[in-house]
């Protein structure tokens, strides 16, 4: 799996006319599944990414978790995380999980950073999204499983 993490003063996700998720303070993370991840590597990231000291402390310094600042997560599912461009002019996406496999690990993810008691949002899998965000410093990290 892989993640683009970015620390968020907010965030929204639209499908159509409707908002499926927003978030104030927290983190905002685009979600990739690759062939072959299982649930294992969906409680890694979730895990890893919860845990994160990527938030101010009193010094001025990356020294709190989204727990320890009490932020919520915006997660949406991105398949695109697994273009490869390499070749040609338009991406591949043979490393990206089929459809039905990468929206259970998606959701095992989800229910990963819930039961750490972490509010979650999302978007809608397999839909057209508009994602807009604030990004707060800003703060982008790449996170992968592997």
């Amino acid at each position: 799996m892989r993640a683009v993490v970015q620390r968020v003063s907010e965030g929204a996700v639209r499908v159509e006319d409707e908002v499926t998720g927003s978030i104030k303070k927290g983190l905002m993370v685009l979600l990739g599944v690759c062939r072959g991840d299982s649930e294992k590597e969906a409680r890694y990231l979730a895990d890893k990414i919860s845990g994160l000291r990527i938030f101010e402390d009193e010094a001025e310094k990356m020294n709190l978790s989204l727990e320890d600042v009490g932020g919520a997560m915006l997660v949406v599912s991105q398949f695109t995380l697994y273009g490869d461009c390499s070749k040609g002019r338009r991406p591949s996406f043979i490393d990206a999980a089929p459809p039905k496999e990468a929206d259970a690990l998606y959701n095992a993810f989800i229910e990963a950073v819930r039961f750490k008691g972490i509010p979650v949002e999302t978007g809608r899998f397999q839909t057209h999204m508009e994602v807009s965000l604030t990004n707060d410093g800003p703060v982008t990290l790449i996170v992968e499983s592997k």
